[in-house]
């Protein structure tokens, strides 16, 4: 039985996924492992599928339902397409006909979309004259977090009642959160009062 198993599973060997060599590239850039990139999810394309039964999606968005990975395999062939693993912890594994370049391709620009626009946001920081080291402690980290994830950090110390007779304080603290920070960011704007708001931008190196 085991065998017969490993034989039908090697029988596609003499047939490509399709005759488009773009999309044979991508998916054999997965063949080790199967992996769609250096740090993105594993994606496993028509040979590399070995398990006897998948649950079938074809290229029109439409459930076959349960369905041999010879069949899946075959369908996939006959469409000029091919077959992706694209859940494969569900029982049976669910994989969907389709163009696997052009899915690498559009998965890839809207990665790189999501990454430009997180880098182009924008956190606030609050901090006070006369913030204590534990409240201090807690908003340095948080900065940290925004920078790291590619965001500018506007750094905003409020002044209430006679603090605004001692604007040093603030820039004292301005100062601190700059220097705490210095490893990953850099000032893009310095400290400036305005109101009972002294305002200073960070932004990431």
């Amino acid at each position: 039985m085991a065998s017969e198993s490993y034989h039908q599973l090697h029988s596609f060997g003499e047939h490509d996924t399709h005759d488009e060599p773009g999309t044979q590239l991508m998916a054999r850039k997965g063949s080790s492992g199967g992996r769609g990139g250096p740090t993105g999810p594993v994606y496993r394309v028509n040979r590399q599928i070995r398990v006897p039964l998948v649950f079938l999606i074809d290229e029109n968005d439409d459930p076959k339902g349960e369905v041999s990975s010879d069949d899946a395999r075959r369908m996939a062939d006959e469409a000029e397409l091919d077959l992706v693993e694209v859940s494969p912890n569900a029982r049976p594994p669910v994989c969907r006909i389709m163009d696997f370049g052009k899915f690498k391709y559009a998965q890839a620009k809207k990665d790189r979309g999501g990454a430009k626009k997180q880098s182009s946001g924008l956190k606030e920081l609050r901090v006070r004259p006369a913030i204590d080291e534990h409240d201090l402690s807690y908003r340095l980290a948080q900065g940290r977090k925004f920078l790291a994830a590619g965001n500018k950090v506007q750094v905003v110390c409020i002044f209430r009642g006679r603090q605004r007779a001692f604007p040093e304080l603030g820039e004292k603290v301005m100062r601190y959160v700059a220097d705490e920070l210095e490893d990953l960011s850099k000032v893009e704007s310095p400290p400036k009062m305005a109101g009972n708001r002294m305002t200073m931008m960070l932004a990431r190196k």
